[in-house]
């Protein structure tokens, strides 16, 4: 993976949050927390990785008892930065820069471990998910999501294809990594070698209505990492993709406001008891 893949610098998160996060994170987030809030005691310690912008911190917030703390981190301090100040009076949340792959928390510290479309970019899964599973006290609940393939992300395919059809050669392939693990086998060996019990896997789709064609396009084009690689190629400006984009949107559903399916994969987790 690329590490401009990970850049989320400059304008991205803003975009990201205002342009994508009505249409692919707030239902998964909300999904998400669902998933783990009768399994937190009433004076519970969360963490959450790779935080973002902090849509699923909201949710968690909103599904859990405030006496429950929550430590949302993120390695990009842009994203963190733009969380923290848009979700400042949330109570019962630190938010603190991490290394999903180097966690600096105790063993055994927390009550759950959530983490919303965040694997698909880490370096090592492998590091990332024994990292995760230290930090569980035994029985505590590891619960995260990835999107399904671009081919169940009909959107998500149309955006990939046409930012590509814009470059005759090396074109921008930053949708092919959120979109790029899904195999339910080869996750769920994963977290069984990070030593967790109780694997279960959930495949959760959601319809979401559209009412602007290019404010979603401008989440697809604009608001992630990929707008990095159209910039450093300097052969189109974005906001002309983010057109073609919208428009290819509206060829494909039709005129606004239409319908688009979103599918993700939810796995959860237990840590055996000592």
């Amino acid at each position: 993976m690329s590490s401009t893949h990970s850049s989320f610098t400059g304008s991205i998160p803003e975009i990201y949050d205002a342009h994508l996060g009505p249409f692919l994170f707030e239902f998964s987030a909300k999904d998400l927390a669902s998933r783990i809030k009768d399994s937190i005691p009433p004076d519970g310690k969360i963490l959450e990785v790779a935080c973002g912008t902090g849509i699923s911190t909201y949710h968690l917030r909103q599904a859990l008892s405030e006496s429950v703390h929550i430590t949302a981190t993120d390695l990009n301090p842009a994203m963190l930065d733009f969380a923290k100040s848009k979700h400042a009076n949330i109570p019962g949340v630190t938010f603190e820069v991490a290394d999903a792959l180097s966690l600096s928390f105790d063993d055994h510290a927390f009550d759950a471990v959530v983490c919303q479309f965040g694997i698909m970019f880490f370096p090592d899964k492998n590091k990332g998910l024994a990292e995760m599973a230290r930090t569980l006290k035994p029985g505590g609940v590891l619960a995260f999501n990835v999107w399904d393939s671009l081919e169940n992300n009909q959107s998500a395919s149309i955006a990939h294809q046409t930012i590509a059809s814009f470059f005759e050669s090396d074109p921008p392939k930053f949708l092919t990594t959120p979109f790029g693990f899904y195999d339910i086998d080869h996750i769920k060996g994963l977290i069984n070698q990070a030593g967790l019990k109780d694997i279960a896997s959930h495949t959760v789709s959601e319809l979401i209505e559209i009412l602007d064609a290019a404010h979603i396009a401008k989440g697809y084009v604009e608001g992630n990492p990929g707008v990095l690689e159209i910039n450093e190629r300097a052969t189109v400006a974005a906001s002309v993709v983010t057109k073609a984009t919208a428009d290819a949107l509206e060829k494909a559903y039709g005129s606004t406001p239409f319908e688009i399916e979103f599918q993700e994969i939810v796995f959860t987790a237990t840590k055996p008891a000592a």
